[in-house]
């Protein structure tokens, strides 16, 4: 466990060194975006204890930048985000069995970061590195499917937690044409210890009443995005 985090560490220092050699031999002739809004698909890799429990989850992250300083080689950057890191289905049925629904139930991360990108080098291909400082709320609810019609009451939460974290990453953006570019990108979460639940945490019993099996850890992960990114001027 312990090697596997000095990996990913390892791996992050070789990324912005990468960018920082890349961005030396860039032509910025054409000039990048100021400001920027962009939509990613988002695969997280849960690494550390939360790598032990967790596997891989996947969710969508809504990115905004605004320039602050240097001719836009300086931004303050908001990340948004939702992953998804479990989901289960079983079928409900009343004491008499006379009717059912399917329950599904998510194990989900609610993100929110803010914090500076600096832009290495502006033009139609645009490598950066960013940090962040923010909020990541941990939350398994269930959903019954309303096949008998019993109502609007039928999403519970069933655990959750909030801790603070650390974002820090980057990327490269690459103009896919007008004001498109296209995003990619790696980004280290390092979290405090948070309570969550996993796939089985959560145990129906006979008796209609839920046991929780929370787990506490670290809530480290490693994310991968790759999407689309709009220049604001």
């Amino acid at each position: 466990m312990e090697g596997m985090m000095k990996r990913a560490k390892h791996e992050g220092i070789l990324l912005i060194v990468g960018l920082m050699a890349s961005a030396a031999g860039l032509d910025a002739q054409h000039v990048g975006p100021g400001g920027f809004v962009g939509l990613s698909f988002v695969a997280a890799n849960p690494v550390g204890e939360m790598g032990t429990l967790v596997d891989n989850g996947f969710g969508m992250e809504v990115s905004g930048g605004a320039p602050m300083a240097a001719g836009g080689h300086l931004r303050a950057r908001v990340d948004l985000g939702v992953i998804i890191y479990g989901m289960e289905q079983t079928f409900y049925c009343d004491f008499t069995c006379r009717f059912g629904s399917d329950v599904t139930t998510t194990n989900s991360i609610l993100y929110a970061s803010v914090g500076p990108e600096i832009v290495l080098a502006r033009g139609d291909i645009e490598p950066y590195v960013h940090a962040g400082a923010g909020l990541s709320f941990f939350v398994t609810s269930s959903h019954m499917d309303d096949y008998a019609g019993y109502g609007p009451n039928l999403d519970t939460t069933n655990y959750s937690d909030t801790v603070f974290g650390w974002r820090y990453g980057g990327g490269l953006r690459m103009r896919a044409g007008g004001r498109a570019f296209i995003d990619v990108g790696v980004e280290k979460v390092d979290n405090q210890v948070a309570n969550y639940l996993t796939q089985g945490d959560v145990v129906d019993q006979p008796d209609g009443s839920v046991l929780l099996y929370p787990n506490r850890s670290d809530a480290d992960l490693m994310s991968f995005r790759v999407g689309v990114s709009f220049a604001l001027r």
